[in-house]
């Protein structure tokens, strides 16, 4: 018997990051342009991080609170106040260590060990693997593409739902796809949620991130207060603090002993001194925010417009967030054409394998990055699919 042997089934079973298998493989690699991993290429701002110093420096690096010290939970109401139009009171917000624990305590909180969550794919794995090691089961319910676009057809929703499901995990605006719904959608799904009972895992981090004007549509503008919907929430991509591991969860005052009880058991809280980092980014940060996304437009424009020209992608200029998620013709799977980008373009690319069902013939690139480095990354790329 090997050491795996004796290994928890669920633990055993994790599956590998297909985007991070790549990233292994051609990490630091010279010249390389990574478009791999949805982060930006700026360092925190020093606004932040000397916030972050003042307080260790103060003397800030005791046991503090479970939920979150009261000036972020305060910060945070007047974030949603600024940019949802809408006032929750600080009982609302739960500061945990990043986005990814804010899915995993969302799901530990509604999806029992045998139960189901359905989730909209092609999707970020993560959602995926952490309800499964959690002892749930991912339904995938697969988003329509066509026409270089992708949609959702709410009848696949009903037509997953079974008498275990137990949450919705909808991520809009869509990483990697970039859909996003239109409130008239979030208003159907809520509608399928409060008929059946279940509840909404709302994943809006790219929610500023919306080419169309204005922030994406939010669950916040259809749903009441009794409605059971969870917010989850990052301070990795708008404010360039994606190593900090900082997040939050947006949920009813009444579950507040519960994500307590939940972050105590897991990571007993955030340190103080990246929570005052994280007041600065929401009190102080709105240029930034405002700075990303001009890149973020300017460099979609340059990467998409590129590849398209090729005559060999097909894609549109997505609606959201921070990906191109590109099919190129003849390519039927991306993870070995991923290999072969990053050896012969000197692209580090995402292969769309590692998004689910769906994904299969896909590749993500991230444009958050300086326009004149995705423009050589396009370059590099159209004249790799030119060739091929």
């Amino acid at each position: 018997m090997t050491f795996l042997d004796t290994l928890s089934p669920q633990a055993r079973n994790a599956p590998e990051s297909g985007i991070v298998e790549l990233v292994n493989y051609a990490r630091n690699r010279d010249g390389l342009i990574p478009l791999w991993v949805g982060e930006g290429d700026i360092s925190t701002p020093d606004f932040v991080k000397d916030a972050a110093i003042a307080s260790l420096n103060a003397g800030e690096t005791f046991y503090t609170w479970q939920r979150g010290i009261p000036d972020l939970r305060r910060a945070l109401s007047d974030y949603y106040a600024r940019h949802f139009g809408v006032r929750l009171p600080s009982e609302h917000f739960y500061v945990v260590g990043s986005g990814m624990q804010a899915i995993k305590l969302a799901i530990e909180a509604v999806v029992p060990a045998g139960d189901e969550a359905i989730y909209l794919s092609p999707a970020w794995p993560n959602f995926a693997a952490a309800l499964e090691i959690s002892g749930g089961r991912a339904v995938a319910v697969e988003l329509e593409f066509g026409h270089g676009r992708w949609s959702l057809d709410p009848d696949r929703i009903r037509a997953a739902i079974t008498p275990r499901t137990r949450a919705l995990f909808i991520n809009t605006p869509s990483n990697p796809t970039g859909w996003t719904a239109t409130r008239e959608d979030l208003a159907e799904i809520l509608a399928i949620a409060r008929k059946h009972g279940v509840w909404i895992i709302a994943d809006e981090i790219y929610a500023l991130y919306h080419y169309e004007g204005g922030r994406a549509p939010s669950f916040l503008d259809v749903m009441s207060a009794d409605d059971r919907i969870l917010f989850v929430n990052s301070f990795s991509k708008n404010w360039s603090m994606t190593g900090w591991r900082i997040g939050w969860i947006v949920a009813p005052p009444a579950l507040g002993q519960v994500f307590e009880n939940l972050v105590q058991y897991a990571t007993s809280g955030v340190a103080q001194f990246i929570q005052q980092g994280a007041i600065a980014a929401l009190d102080r940060g709105d240029d930034l925010v405002r700075a990303n996304f001009d890149k973020a437009k300017t460099s979609r424009d340059i990467l998409c417009d590129a590849l398209i020209s090729t005559n060999r992608v097909e894609t549109l200029k997505p609606d959201g967030a921070l990906y191109a998620f590109l099919k190129i013709d003849g390519i039927d799977n991306s993870r070995d054409i991923a290999f072969r980008i990053v050896d012969e373009a000197g692209v580090g690319l995402a292969p769309g394998t590692a998004f689910g069902p769906g994904g299969l013939p896909f590749l993500r690139a991230c444009f958050l990055r300086d326009p004149a480095k995705v423009a050589e990354a396009a370059d590099r790329l159209a004249t790799f699919i030119r060739k091929i």
